[in-house]
């Protein structure tokens, strides 16, 4: 899987898995996420820096190198929201 992919699927589902404290599925997939970022990407830190009204603020150290990336927040939360809209989810 490229960096990117996993690192925005980790985004989303950090942000599912903190707003749906008791899914446990969302923190088994999350701690995927973080797997495959670790071991096949080299990231050693990794966290949701900030979120503000348009972007969400993602920091993470790859390479020895600390790095910042920024995503629309709308797009990083929408598998959240997603899965709030739908009534069997909840």
């Amino acid at each position: 899987m490229r960096f990117e992919d996993a690192l925005f699927n980790w985004l989303q589902i950090q942000i599912v898995a903190d707003g749906r404290p008791d899914d446990n599925a969302a923190k088994e997939t999350r701690d995927f996420f973080v797997q495959i970022l670790t071991e096949d990407h080299g990231v050693t830190e990794l966290f949701l820096l900030k979120t503000d009204e348009t972007m969400v603020h993602v920091k993470y150290v790859r390479e020895g190198r600390s790095k910042l990336q920024l995503y629309p927040r709308e797009s990083a939360e929408q598998l959240l929201s997603d899965i709030r809209s739908n009534p069997k989810y909840n």
